[in-house]
């Protein structure tokens, strides 16, 4: 009981000198709170022709002259002052408390290490990531544990599935990217986002749709664009960061193959029976929402994909304003490829192929220059039953030939992407993604601060 008692104390007294650690931004309101009471009572001592002061000195006097008779002054000093400094941790530790107490009862999280925690996150880089799908979603809750000034730029060209049916009957944007974006740099309790990311198996009407889905596109409804609605779910769902719709248009995507067969549809691009030569959408050249731009503008490090090549990232990539503020952004920007190639996508192609259709598309919008010109690619992925399983549906191990890439003046850089965990799919890892990311963000830095 007695030991107990002692690791209890023991953690208090640590977790009380904590707060005096920098970067809280509490302890210096705390002083200018001390600060103006001793103003506030010297104002009171002036108005009283300072005799309150006098007596103040008096009793504090004989008080001294009393606890020097009574024990020597090498010895009461120290008693004084310990007793000091013991009432203020002890009372700092239960004012934090009853605060922590009062605004989250049910969290285990200490409210120092939140305070901490927070502190880290504000000191983060301004991060502009751009894509759709579950790839961009990984990256996201992955870079959360890096910084709060995060920005996710969605595309809305989904046009299959629950989005689909959705887009078709409400006629709002789809919502299934932009829901899968705020569940992933969501704060909140995980129940709270599981509703989110909840998924109606039965039902006459419901089946198939998630949650998510419902509630943004009633929202959209509400407030009338999908622009507000995702702000009040960011709000919901205590989002770290923002998600912003790449462009308020409603956009369909088209494919020109190799055949020249042209397709329409994002859901259909993803099955094409040739390789795909060019991408479009109808409207041509729609527009970008100002807080995607901003975002762009201000972001120190700007992050396409990972995702599906053909409708998750190049769609980004037709709205002419993006792309024109990425040009004029002097933050570095990375691309991330994908593990795997997928199947009537992306058959064949490995990294390099993947930078030719970007660069591809962008010659179609008239630009002849590089955009991305860093490359985040998996290292060589080992022969293993998975691979095996994967290759049996029609997808490779996307090949990185970095010394060629090299050569060819690309900034390469490969890690093991897919996380150290064995797993039943082959995928990004979220925390191995955004520590590669975070690596290649601070190599950079370094890199144009010795340079300057």
């Amino acid at each position: 009981m007695r030991a107990q008692r002692r690791r209890d104390l023991m953690t208090r007294s640590t977790r009380a000198v904590r707060w005096l650690q920098p970067g809280l931004v509490v302890k210096r309101w705390l002083l200018t709170s001390g600060l103006g009471l001793m103003m506030a009572l010297l104002g009171g001592a002036v108005w009283a022709d300072l005799k309150p002061i006098y007596w103040i000195l008096e009793a504090l006097s004989d008080l001294l002259g009393i606890l020097t008779t009574v024990m020597p002054r090498e010895v009461t000093g120290p008693l004084v002052l310990l007793i000091g400094m013991g009432l203020v941790l002890w009372g700092q530790s239960r004012s934090f408390g009853a605060i922590q107490q009062a605004l989250a009862p049910d969290k285990d999280t200490v409210l120092i290490d939140a305070l901490r925690a927070k502190s880290r996150l504000n000191r983060g880089p301004n991060i502009v990531a751009i894509g759709g799908g579950t790839g961009l979603s990984t990256l996201l809750s992955g870079l959360k544990r890096y910084s709060s000034h995060i920005t996710a730029i969605v595309t809305v060209a989904d046009d299959g599935g629950s989005s689909g049916v959705l887009r078709r009957e409400l006629g709002v944007l789809p919502p299934g990217d932009i829901r899968n974006c705020l569940a992933a740099l969501s704060t909140e309790e995980p129940l709270l986002t599981r509703l989110f990311q909840y998924r109606f198996s039965a039902g006459n009407g419901l089946e198939g749709h998630s949650f998510g889905n419902l509630f943004l596109s009633a929202l959209t409804s509400i407030t009338g664009n999908l622009e507000t609605a995702i702000t009040a779910s960011s709000r919901v769902l205590a989002v770290q960061g923002q998600v912003v719709p790449a462009t308020n248009a409603d956009v369909r995507l088209w494919a020109e193959l190799e055949n020249g067969e042209r397709i329409e549809g994002e859901s259909n691009i993803g099955h094409a029976q040739s390789p795909i030569v060019r991408l479009g959408c109808l409207p041509e050249r729609p527009p970008a929402l100002p807080r995607a731009l901003e975002a762009i503008a201000n972001a120190d490090l700007i992050v396409l994909g990972p995702g599906s090549l053909y409708t998750s990232l190049l769609p980004n990539l037709l709205v002419p304003e993006l792309v024109a503020a990425i040009q004029r952004s002097r933050a570095p920007r990375l691309y991330i490829c994908n593990l795997m190639t997928q199947p009537g996508e992306t058959d064949g192609l490995d990294v390099r192929g993947h930078l030719r259709a970007i660069e591809a598309q962008l010659a179609s919008l008239g630009i002849q220059q590089r955009l991305f010109n860093a490359v985040l690619a998996q290292n060589d992925l080992t022969t293993s039953p998975l691979i095996e399983h994967y290759r049996s549906r029609g997808a490779e191990p996307v090949i990185c030939d970095a010394d060629d890439l090299r050569r060819d003046g690309y900034d390469i850089s490969q890690a093991p992407l897919q996380g150290a965990r064995p797993t039943a799919t082959l995928r990004h890892d979220s925390r191995s993604l955004a520590l590669a990311v975070m690596r290649f963000y601070r190599s950079h830095r370094k890199d144009q601060q010795s340079r300057n």
